[in-house]
Formats: structure tokens, sequence, C-alpha cells
């Protein structure tokens, strides 16, 4: 199509043509080149609108546009051939070209803003800048003031050129839009489409300045007009186009528009220009006004939009994307060598949550944990210095980063000040506490573990801080300063929590099993279920390497109920086998203070069909003593089920004699630390004989953990112990382990045994 184009070009270059004014010797040739060309642009430009991906909006607009175009110019050559309408010929063409402006015009303004959408507002805009143009121009052919105050002062062929010329003006604009504002300067295309422009209307500007008379050779370059924008429509780009609308462009355009129209309207009136002139300026300027107030409207709904993209919701401070902003410019402030900065101490970044925020959500509901979010914010943005920014990165956690004008040691006394008092939440007083993870950055930046960059510095930064964080609730302490010696593998640590996240539904925790044997004669009394992860590539995970990061990450609540789970199922199947074992599973201090505990076992237990007396649930005494009141109702509850409790660790907590009278348990399970020392310590001897002594005269069954050879387990037995638990008797199993060492160790199952434990066949 590109070559016919040529040709037409070069064969429209060898034809005689005359002006319009007088005798055409080649109307016929003229008609069918015209017809030519017209037909095999529009052809590639209907092609390209159909092949085009984000762009066949534009190309089919520009189809559309050509197709009008061509109508014109066909229509201007066929009255040329005949002599009663030749003097009419310039009438079609002028009309369509007036008309494919608004088609040509969204096209532009759309390929300018790179597949962004195109509304009304933009061609109101082309259409006013069209009108105030046209009045500039109708200044330059208009009879000065002694035309007097006609509103018609030209013949209509040089009106319908003038508009004809602003259009083509007003298009070239937003050709050259496109090319820079939108960055579309290094696109050939965007070039062929202003050269058509050029090209095709060219000779209807040199008609303007000609007095209304047609060059011989506004055919030739017509016809390469269109051949260029052929040319354009056959060229691939190799730039993606992007979502880009910035109404702050529209808006300097529309300022212009409403500048020149003001001048034309005040230099029409100054020389006596007709008013038709100073009518079409000012009707320009009032369509570009009303694009103007639009686009003011938009700027104010963006920049409000912008403010809330950088705030949180809930709080009302910053949040992560402003915090990450704020911190990336502290860092390139402090980088060596910078000339905005310079040495300095540094940038510190403070990272905190509330320790038992999610009791406060699942005992209260959302929106008291919201409440107390939002009055924890109230009560420590006020304190803060005036250049720290206070963010909140979702959920419970904080941040506070402070620069040199602002000492961390001041933020953390604001900190320290927040938790003094309690926050009245859902009708009671709620006491917090605050765990700190605290990082510096310096001038060398923190680049121990080879992370580079700004964005990386600032990410890093953040990372370490609340790597820091997380030791302060896994370890107690109210502030941990980053140390790369401790928390150097921050990326590993997040990587392990969300390997363990998936691994909780993945089904990738494993339960084995350790027996609990009576003292007296060694039968089977029960099982403590013990979690493993089963890690796809590190192996089998021991407790230690992965229940403290569930604690500290939130996790522990959904390990314990997937043990505890497991642990209800392979217990029916046990019973099923003819093997009525009792099994214990540890209750974390979450899951106690879950209120949904107790509904949760009696579902379970009604679905596997395990009697609830076959379950212990074993809770720690700082469990039990961290929120009494909560925590001895959920056991209370669980209790009236059926369902055994037990004190796991005891000694080691700092229960009075008292709350251990008041504490609804039936079994108390001797520290191994008790174990390990008690023939070698008298002290701790006497310590176990007498908690043995207590428990017995509270009606309470004494298990012994950590037994790992027969003298120990001969003195418990003496200090009256009731069952003992340890690698004496086995390690921790996985079921089908457990069901072989019963087997081997005692035989077949009998229906005798005390607290649903079997005895040893003969």
């Amino acid at each position: 199509m590109v070559v016919l184009g040529l040709l037409v070009v070069t064969a429209s270059a060898q034809v005689p043509l005359a002006s319009t004014g007088g005798g055409d010797p080649w109307p016929s040739v003229r008609f069918l080149l015209t017809l030519v060309a017209v037909t095999a642009t529009w052809r590639v430009l209907a092609w390209r609108a159909r092949t085009a991906t984000a762009e066949h909006l534009v190309w089919r607009m520009f189809s559309w546009g050509c197709l009008l175009h061509g109508i014109g110019a066909v229509s201007g050559a066929a009255f040329t051939a005949v002599p009663a309408l030749r003097t009419h010929a310039d009438l079609p063409g002028a009309v369509c070209a007036v008309l494919t402006f608004p088609l040509a015009y969204r096209a532009l303004v759309r390929w300018s803003r790179r597949g962004a959408g195109v509304d009304p507002d933009d061609l109101l805009n082309g259409t006013s800048s069209v009108l105030v143009v046209a009045a500039a121009l109708g200044l330059l052919v208009t009879p000065g003031a002694g035309a007097g105050r006609l509103l018609v002062p030209v013949p209509w062929t040089v009106q319908l050129l003038v508009l004809q010329n602003a259009c083509l003006l007003v298009l070239l604009g937003a050709a050259l839009t496109a090319a820079f504002t939108a960055r579309l300067h290094r696109d050939a295309r965007v070039w062929l489409v202003f050269a058509a422009l050029v090209l095709a209307g060219a000779g209807g500007a040199a008609a303007l300045l000609g007095g209304g008379t047609h060059p011989a050779w506004e055919l030739p370059l017509w016809t390469a007009g269109l051949t260029a924008l052929a040319g354009a429509a056959v060229l691939r780009s190799r730039f993606e186009p992007t979502q880009t609308s910035d109404p702050v462009k529209s808006t300097v355009g529309s300022f212009l528009v409403v500048s020149a129209g003001l001048a034309t309207t005040t230099a029409g009136l100054v020389t006596g220009a007709p008013v038709a002139l100073a009518l079409c300026a000012l009707l320009g300027v009032l369509g570009s006004s009303v694009r103007l107030l639009v686009n003011l409207f938009a700027l104010a709904q963006l920049a409000v939009s912008r403010r809330e993209a950088l705030t949180d919701d809930l709080t009302g401070i910053a949040n992560r994307r402003a915090l990450l902003r704020h911190l990336d410019a502290l860092v390139l402030q402090r980088r060596p060598g910078d000339r905005s900065g310079g040495p300095a101490p540094g940038v510190q970044v403070l990272v905190f949550d509330l320790d038992h925020f999610k009791e406060v959500n699942d005992s209260l509901g959302h929106g008291a944990g919201d409440a107390l979010l939002q009055m924890l914010t109230q009560r420590i943005a006020p304190e803060l210095p005036a250049a720290a920014v206070f963010a909140r990165l979702g959920g419970d956690e904080f941040v506070v980063v402070s620069d040199d004008g602002s000492p961390g040691e001041r933020v953390l006394a604001v900190l320290e000040g927040a938790q003094r008092e309690p926050f009245p939440v859902g009708g009671i007083s709620v006491h917090t506490d605050l765990s700190v993870g605290r990082a510096t950055w310096t001038a060398s930046g923190p680049h121990a573990d080879g992370e580079g960059g700004q964005r990386a510095d600032a990410a890093l930064l953040l990372r370490r801080a609340d790597s820091a964080m997380y030791d302060a609730k896994r370890t107690g302490a109210s502030v941990v300063t980053f140390d790369p010696a401790r928390h150097g593998d921050t990326q590993g640590l997040l990587s392990t929590v969300a390997e363990l996240r998936h691994a909780i539904t993945a089904g990738q925790l494993r339960v084995h099993f350790q027996p609990q044997l009576h003292a007296g004669d060694r039968t089977l009394a029960g099982v403590e279920a013990l979690v493993r992860w089963q890690h796809p590539v590190r192996g089998l995970l021991a407790p230690a390497q992965f229940l403290p990061l569930a604690e500290t990450h939130g996790l522990m609540d959904a390990v314990t109920r997937e043990v505890l789970r497991q642990s209800v199922a392979q217990q029916a199947l046990w019973r099923r086998r003819g093997l009525p074992v009792r099994v214990s599973v540890n209750l974390s201090a979450g899951t106690l203070l879950d209120v949904s505990l107790p509904t949760t076992v009696a579902a379970l237990l009604a679905h596997h069909d395990v009697p609830a007396t076959s379950l212990v649930l074993e809770v720690t005494e700082t469990a039990l003593l961290r929120e009494p009141e909560r925590s001895l109702a959920v056991v209370e509850a669980v209790r009236a089920l059926g369902v055994q409790a037990s004190i796991d660790d005891f000694g080691t907590g700092y229960s009075s004699l008292t709350q251990l009278r008041q504490l609804p348990v039936s079994e108390l399970k001797l520290d191994r630390s008790f174990t390990a020392d008690l023939l070698s310590d008298p002290r701790v001897a006497a310590i176990v004989a007498h908690t043995v002594g207590l428990a017995h005269a509270l009606r309470l069954r004494v298990v012994a953990e950590g037994v790992e050879d027969e003298a120990t387990l001969a003195a418990l037995t003496g200090l009256g112990c009731d069952e003992t638990q340890g690698f004496l008797h086995a390690r921790p199993l996985p079921a089908r382990e457990f069901e072989a060492w019963y087997a081997t160790r005692y035989g077949a199952v009998t229906a005798a045994g005390r607290s649903g434990a079997t005895t040893p066949a003969g």
C-alpha cells in the first residue's frame, strides 16, 4: 500500500494541474488519483486498527478521519470534473476537513496519554482552541476598521479556509504534545503523522495566504501526506504504551487557550475587527474556562487522593508508602559525598507493636482493637518531636523515624509514657506493653549483608528494626537494638516465618507422641503430643527451631490448633484399634485466652467420637496468670466438657498456693529442671517431696518430665510421684513407631487399666 501511495505521488507530480480558478484539463485523472490515494491509505489504517492491541482505538479514529477527509477530497475532485460545480469544488474538502478534526484530535490526545482514556472535556478544549486560533487567523485576513462591524466581512470560502487551517494548527500542536510531553519523540510514527498533517494541509495554508487560490502542487503534497500517514500505520513501535493521564498538562493547555483567546479578543476590539471574530474568541475562552475548572477540580481530587494514598485510614498517620519515601529521602541525604547532606549521626528507626494485641481482638472484637490503636496513636503522636515521622505499617505494628533533630532516647521516653496508663476499651481498662526494635543508619550505610541502593538501604533499615522488635518480643525485653551478630540473617528469618505459615496449612507439621508411664508398675498412662516440622528442604525440625518464631509472629495459635486436631484424630484411630490411650496437648498462651476454644474442643471430640476424659490440655503457670480471669474462664469451660487440665512446667512460674488451690486442674507436671537435679541437690529433693504431697492433698496427679535413668525413676517413685515421662521410657515417636514400641513392650491390649491406660500382657 505504501508503494502504491508513492506511485500515486509520482504520477500526481507529472499531471499538469491548474488552479481552481482556471480550467483543469485533467479532471478525470485527478479524480482517479485522489480516489486511489484515499482508498490505499484508508485500507492501511483500517488494517492497523484491526491488528493493533493497546493503540487500536487510536488507529481506528485515524482510519475514520482519513475516510471522512478522503470523501471530501474525492467529492471536491468530482466537483472539479463538473463545470457547473467547479466554482464550489473547495466546499466538500473544507467541510470534511473540519468534520475530521474531532476524530484526529481525539486520536492524538489518546496517543499522547499512551493508552489512558479520553474524556469529552478533551474535545471541548480542542474545539475551544480551534475557535481561538480561527479568530486569530481571521484578524490576518479580515479588512481593518473600514469594514465596519459586519459579522461576515469576507467570502465563505475564506472563512472555511480559516477554520480549516485553525483545525490544522491545533492538530499540529496536539501531535507535538504527543511527541514531547508524552515522551514519544523517539517514536518515528509520531513524526510521520506530524509530517502527514503538514503535507496534507500545506495547500490549504497556501490558499489562505494567497487569497483563496489553490497552488498547483497541492495534490502531490496532499498525496504525500497520505503516504506518510500510511507509513506511520505500517511501522511498529518499540515503546510499550503506559497509562499516563496528568491533569496538570491539560490545565496548562487550557490556561494558554484562555490567555490567547482574551488577547485575540482585545486585539480584535482595538483594531475594529468584525464582531464575529471577538465572539468566536470569547466562545473559545468560555469553552477552555469550563475545561480549566474541570481540571482544577481534578487537581484538587488528585491532591486528596495522593494525601490519602500516604495516610493510614484508621489512625490518620503516615502509612508504609509515606514511610518508605521519607526513609529514602533521609538515606539519600546521608550518603557519603552527597552535596545536600554530609557527615551526620544517622537516621534511627524504631519499630514497635502491642504485646497480645490479637487477644484483644479475639476477646473484645476488632472494633475494640481498632479503638485501641487509635487511642495509642493519639497518645503518642502529639508527644513526638516535630522532625520525627510516625507511621503505621499495618495491624498493630508502628514505626517512628527520627533523625538528628529528634534523638531516639526522647522517642523511647514517649513510647514508655504511652503505655503507663490503661486504655478504656470495650467497657474495661486494657493495659498494654510495647515491644520496640531499634536500628540506626550511619554515613557508611547498612550494607553488611551485601544489599545496596537507596531503596535497599531504606527497606533494609526497616527490616533490621523489625527483626530487633521480634527479638524483643521473644526475650521479653522492652527495647532491643539491632545487632548484626544476633540478627544478621533478617531475610532468612522472614523467609522461615513465611514457610512456617505455609507449613501449617500444607500439612507439613507432624505430631510425635512421648509415652507417660505409671511410676509403680510402668504401665502406659498416656502420651504427650509434641509437634515437629517436616521441612521440605531442611528435614525434620525440632520445636526449638520454629516455635519461638511462631510465638513472636502470631502463628502459635494456628500451630496449637493443628496439633490439637491431629492429636484427637490419632486418638480416635487408636481407640478403634483397641488402644484407648490418654493424650495430652500443650496449649499456647494465645489459645488459652481464646473464648472459642471450648467450642472447638467439643466439636473435635464429637466429630471423632472421643470421650472428653481421655484428653488433657496442658497450660503453663505463666499463661494462666497472664490474664487470670479470662484464662480461668476458658479452663473452667473446658473442664465442664469433661476434659482434664494440667499445669505444665510447674515450679518455674510464680503461682502462689492460693492460686494453685483455685486453679481448675487435675494434674501437675514437674519441670525437667527438678528431675535433673533430684539426685544431686537435697534442696531439690525436698521441693519435689513437698510438691508431691501438696498435689496429693489437693487431689492432683503428679507427672515428672525428663526422666532419663533408673535411679531418678526410683527416687521419684519413692517420693510418691504418680507418672513419669522421659527418654528412659522412649523418645517422642511418630504414631506408627509408637504403636510398634507399645507392641514390643506390652504385647496384646487388654481392657484393664487405670485412667484409660493399659496393662502389660501377662
